[in-house]
């Protein structure tokens, strides 16, 4: 005897409710996930309704294409009627290249570009270390871009042919031999030094010299007298090469062999060429220097960590700009007299200090966040202080820190507008001022503002985004 109502085969699975997948899921659980957030969303849309009904008249009437700020009002009322307003994007159309490059000469602008492009090849062994399909096609985008936009400024010249044959081979490196990258990237510092501002090859060549003076003196004293000893000893007779013999060689080498470029004055920089100037070399210099001051915030030696400590607070407690005037007035002061220090490289040495004390804070808080364990862990292993720094705990201490790290990055990158306050022409205020300043542009107002505030936007969002990136990369303690 059979029962109807019994079934006798499975039924297949059946579809999830329309309520829980795709876009309504994600509508319920992030907006509309109670009364409290119905109401703050459906008010959040409503003010970007205003905003952008507000805005959208100003927007769609831009004018790219005028000479001044009244042909673009001509323009606006000749199209939208007499009473419309329109942005006027004429003036970023006619002045971008002074808020990208300054008042670097026009003729020389394959150098910033060539520059610029390098940095993302130099950058690519340290962002994807262990991602060689990354490293190439980072590479090959970049040196793309970077000839298309020497064609676009100097057209097919010499100097595209250069970099298309320079980007090729570093692109085929970056797929066959990607550590081969890691010669650009230390490299890097001295090729750009003398791409932006030119002057004589052999002196970039005398400065990484005493590097390698330093480097040599630690391998010879280090075994001997410990790694802290080394370094002393090695910073030391680096300073000596470069106060008292560096221009020596440099100019002995030049009048043997010369090779220059054109020299650039510092006050040709200016826009994002000097925001990237200082906020690159600020940046690579200072998570160095802040790993160290953390570490010595917590070295059981009492002058290490009183000197640290004392030079961590005292940077944080004084306010950035105070620290730019004292660049621009003050530290020529300290300095022999007759001694030419440029702007930029006291800006630059000012601002990487600030950074510096706050990355410190920043680490210190990840290392305090490691467990005691990891600590003895590397005791038990027989490993020394600094082997332990190196393959224990600071790579933990690194990964806590990332998002700090990187906050701080970006707050330093956005305080680069700082230095118009001290005569440099930051792309915010020193360019746009300038703009302002000519007749033809005269009362025009928020298109700098938004052209620049959307460059930085960029830049802030691309390294936060990478930042992410990173953290997802290394969470490795919960899979």
């Amino acid at each position: 005897m059979s029962l109807l109502y019994i079934r006798k085969d499975m039924l297949g699975p059946s579809a999830p409710p329309a309520s829980q997948t795709g876009a309504i899921r994600w509508l319920r659980e992030n907006l509309f996930s109670g009364p409290v957030n119905s109401i703050l969303t459906l008010l959040a849309i409503y003010v970007l309704y205003a905003l952008i009904s507000l805005s959208w008249p100003w927007l769609a009437n831009g004018v790219w294409t005028a000479s001044s700020l009244q042909e673009c009002r001509s323009i606006v009322a000749a199209s939208a009627g007499p009473d419309a307003g329109g942005a006027c994007w004429a003036m970023i159309h006619e002045r971008w290249h002074q808020f990208i490059f300054g008042f670097y000469p026009p003729d020389l602008w394959w150098r910033p570009i060539l520059a610029f492009g390098l940095l993302f090849v130099a950058l690519a062994p340290v962002l994807y270390a262990d991602n060689k399909s990354a490293m190439s096609k980072l590479c090959g985008l970049i040196g793309v871009l970077a000839v298309l936009c020497l064609i676009g400024a100097d057209g097919f010249s010499f100097h595209t042919v250069l970099a298309i044959a320079l980007f090729a081979g570093l692109t085929a490196f970056a797929a066959t031999k990607p550590r081969a990258l890691l010669t650009v990237t230390i490299l890097f510092p001295f090729i750009a030094l003398w791409l932006l501002w030119g002057g004589s090859i052999w002196g970039p060549i005398t400065a990484l010299l005493g590097f390698m003076v330093m480097a040599m003196i630690y391998s010879l004293i280090a075994p001997k007298l410990g790694p802290v000893m080394g370094a002393s000893l090695g910073f030391i007779a680096a300073c000596l090469w470069w106060l008292f013999l560096q221009s020596y060689v440099s100019e002995a080498w030049q009048a043997l062999l010369p090779l220059e470029l054109t020299y650039v004055t510092s006050d040709k920089f200016g826009g994002f060429l000097l925001a990237f100037v200082i906020g690159v070399a600020s940046i690579s210099i200072s998570l160095p220097l802040g790993i160290l001051l953390a570490l010595g915030r917590r070295s059981d030696m009492m002058l290490i960590k009183t000197l640290s400590v004392g030079f961590i607070e005292f940077v944080r407690g004084v306010p950035l700009i105070t620290m730019l005037f004292t660049a621009s007035l003050l530290l020529q002061y300290f300095l022999p007299p007759q001694t030419k220090f440029d702007l930029i490289l006291r800006v630059v040495i000012l601002v990487t200090i600030f950074s510096a004390a706050y990355n410190a804070e920043v680490v210190r808080g990840g290392l305090a966040a490691l467990p005691r364990g990891q600590y003895e862990a590397a005791d038990a292993l027989g490993l020394d202080y600094w082997q332990a720094q190196r393959l224990i705990i600071m790579p933990q201490a690194l990964k806590i820190s990332i998002p700090g790290i990187v906050s701080t990055f970006i707050g330093l990158f956005k305080d680069t507008t700082l230095v118009s306050f001290v005569g440099l022409a930051d792309p915010l205020r020193g360019i746009t001022t300038i703009v302002r300043a000519d007749i033809n542009w005269k009362g025009i107002y928020w298109e700098p503002y938004i052209f620049v505030g959307g460059i930085f936007f960029i830049v802030c969002f691309g390294m936060s985004r990478y930042s992410m990136y990173l953290e997802n990369k290394l969470k490795t303690d919960h899979r």
